[in-house]
């Protein structure tokens, strides 16, 4: 008599499973993430370092804008011959706490998101040394992913620049006009002599034009421009009599 076949239950096959990799794969993934994580961190601490002695020669938002067909003006001048109104100005203007605070004014970060909230235009919480990082080492632009790189290299130069050197770099970095790069090119543009000799109402103009240095003028400024720069010109005198400028000084 035939035997019958035993039976075997039918058992579903799931869909679209994904197959986990096998283990030696993942092995080499956790590896290739890993010396990828150390390749970025000891790049990124060498990369300041250097820059710590070295003027940066180029950055992304020059490169960005020199594809644009805008060119790059820019001319490096050391925060010693700097003239000192031209970093009271931007204290004034951009991070009063500048001098007290490790690269974060957190409070300033709350208060930027409280008025953003009731405003129509957008106006950011960020330092000095937090716009010396993304200016230097990152791209332009609103995203997690750059405000995360942003506080590792605010962290970074808080760390192994120090104030002085922040706001320097600060100072020869920063957007002064279209294709134009640093207070002493901003200064050489609109007044027609080096950043050495401002005074305290063309510092106060410069800075007046740092949110939007594409659309604003420092020369003959008119409307609100006029107002901020003014508004500046008389901050300029608090920062200088309270001392909020003491971590830039010489002496």
């Amino acid at each position: 008599m035939a035997r019958d076949d035993p039976y075997v239950p039918d058992i579903p096959v799931p869909k679209n499973r994904p197959v986990p990799p096998p283990p030696g794969r993942l092995r080499r993934i956790v590896r290739w993430l890993w010396r990828g994580f150390l390749l970025f961190l000891i790049g990124s601490v060498a990369w300041v370092g250097i820059y710590r002695f070295v003027p940066p020669p180029v950055t992304f938002t020059m490169l960005a804008n020199a594809m644009d067909g805008r060119g790059i003006a820019k001319s490096w001048m050391g925060i010693g011959r700097i003239d000192p109104a031209m970093a009271r100005a931007a204290i004034s203007a951009e991070d009063s706490g500048f001098c007290a605070h490790h690269g974060f004014d957190f409070g300033a970060m709350e208060a930027a998101i409280a008025r953003n909230a009731q405003a129509r235009r957008i106006r950011g919480g960020s330092t000095i040394s937090q716009q010396t990082a993304k200016n230097v080492f990152l791209w332009q632009g609103r995203s997690y992913v750059r405000k995360a790189f942003e506080a590792w290299f605010t962290v970074l130069i808080e760390l192994l620049w120090g104030k002085r050197r922040i706001m320097e770099v600060y100072l020869n970095v920063i957007e002064t006009g279209i294709g134009t790069y640093g207070v002493n090119a901003g200064a050489l543009r609109y007044f027609h002599h080096d950043a050495s000799r401002l005074s305290a109402t063309e510092a106060a103009r410069i800075a007046a034009i740092l949110p939007l240095p594409k659309k604003r003028a420092a020369i003959d400024p008119s409307g609100y421009t006029r107002r901020y720069g003014n508004r500046i010109a008389a901050r300029e005198g608090v920062v200088a009599r309270d001392a909020l400028d003491r971590c830039i000084r010489t002496g």
